[in-house]
């Protein structure tokens, strides 16, 4: 490398400069198949394939294996995206800030699953799959701050809407071959692992990503770099409510589908009364669900571009979100979870386009855009945490799943209330 003094004089000043060039097709293309590539290697073990390893381990306590090594996951999870996200904003190599980030995550995640594939115990396996997650987050970090670095704002709409529409392809992707394995879950790794590879090669490949100069950051101190993962809401509040925004509609999300099988076998009583197995009920509301965010996930961020506003829509889609909640609660029957999965399906694609766009606009730092997006992520992970906790109560002890998807439609109408004390973006 070169020295600091001359690397600044070659380096260009756009790495932190608001980008106002749109983006291309096929940087839009690579972004895309990274998300999908990272949510197969995400969701296809812990839909399935972990679950049958972890049977395969001891099928008398699979629900504790499964329960531990998922739990542990989740905890690295929490802690690698903000990490990897401060970690690539202080890259300074000719390849940029963030490509080398999504390289070496794909790269663990990929070592990881393979060697997941052959696991001989539960011990590895716990081990193996934090790695899985430390890798696949480092990536994630790294490709979700590459768009406010690159988009310009009257773009980051349908950019971040391909994005989920990315993430959503990948989760089904990740559904497809847990199916498709028939129980093999050593092949359903080594395809996940493939998935996440074939995912990152377009990007890497192709993908502009401008150099950070060295003078652009402070010289390290672990004390600073620590202390930075705080976000003041005092100085900072729009951001602050928009992280809470995030977490009140995620925690929303998340109490709908969290007991979905149960709420088809006990409320629904989808075999009695339709035939259907409650996993197959699932697999379809799933299906469902996941069409009509990919695409209105692609027409709300474009529709927020064109009106060059992005609360009236976040607003809207978490309106939408409680009333898909509001009509699992009332409608207990099949044709109701038909009509609720594909309400919440438009609500939340709408939601997670619009809400990124807005997200990218009150970020406090141009140089430290990975690690505050790193921060909002948070706000994905801890509902995975919290909404358990919020409604088993209700479910066991205040009114069943009426009362349950009442309280999730309130806690997600509480995301709208707050998304209005956003001041700086419209």
């Amino acid at each position: 490398m070169t020295t600091e003094a001359s690397h600044q004089n070659e380096v260009p000043e756009s790495a932190l400069a608001e980008p106002v060039r749109r983006v291309g097709g096929l940087w839009v293309t690579g972004l895309v198949l990274v998300n999908i590539g990272i949510n197969a290697a995400f969701f296809g073990p812990i839909q399935v394939l972990l679950g049958l390893q972890a049977q395969a381990f001891d099928p008398g306590q699979k629900e504790a294996i499964l329960a531990l090594v998922t739990g542990a996951g989740a905890a690295v999870a929490l802690v690698a995206n903000p990490l990897f996200g401060a970690f690539s904003d202080r890259t300074w190599s000719r390849f940029g800030r963030r490509r080398p980030w999504v390289l070496i995550g794909a790269l663990l995640g990929t070592v990881a699953l393979v060697a997941l594939a052959g696991a001989p115990n539960v011990a590895l396996a716990t081990v193996l799959w934090c790695l899985v997650q430390l890798g696949c987050n480092g990536a994630y970090a790294a490709i979700t701050a590459a768009i406010p670095d690159r988009a310009p704002v009257d773009q980051r709409g349908v950019v971040g809407g391909l994005a989920a529409m990315g993430q959503t392809a990948g989760i089904l992707l990740g559904a497809v071959i847990a199916a498709v394995v028939s129980g093999n879950f050593a092949l359903g790794y080594i395809i996940c692992a493939a998935a996440l590879v074939l995912g990152v090669v377009l990007y890497l490949v192709t993908a502009a990503d401008d150099p950070l100069p060295r003078g652009a950051i402070e010289q390290f101190s672990l004390a600073r770099f620590l202390a930075g993962f705080w976000i003041n809401p005092v100085r900072y509040p729009d951001f602050a409510w928009a992280w809470i925004t995030r977490l009140l509609v995620n925690i929303g999300n998340h109490m709908v589908t969290l007991y979905l099988l149960f709420f088809l076998a006990d409320d629904v009583r989808l075999k009695e009364t339709q035939g259907i197995d409650p996993p197959t009920g699932v697999l379809i509301l799933t299906g469902l669900y996941a069409v009509f965010v990919i695409v209105t996930s692609v027409i709300g961020g474009k529709l927020s571009d064109r009106m060059g506003r992005r609360k009236p829509l976040v607003i809207g889609s978490s309106i939408v979100i409680a009333i898909a909640s509001l009509t699992l609660g009332f409608f207990p029957v099949w044709p109701g979870a038909i009509a609720g999965a594909c309400i919440l399906g438009v609500g939340f694609g709408t939601y997670l386009a619009v809400d990124f766009a807005l997200i990218t606009q009150v970020l406090p730092q141009a140089v430290s855009r990975g690690k505050d997006l790193g921060v909002i992520n948070i706000a994905n992970s801890l509902p995975q945490v919290i909404a358990p906790a919020i409604a088993a109560p209700f479910v066991t002890l205040w009114g069943g799943y009426i009362s349950l998807y009442v309280a999730a439609a309130v806690i997600g109408l509480l995301g709208a209330v707050f998304v209005t004390r956003i001041r700086s973006v419209a």
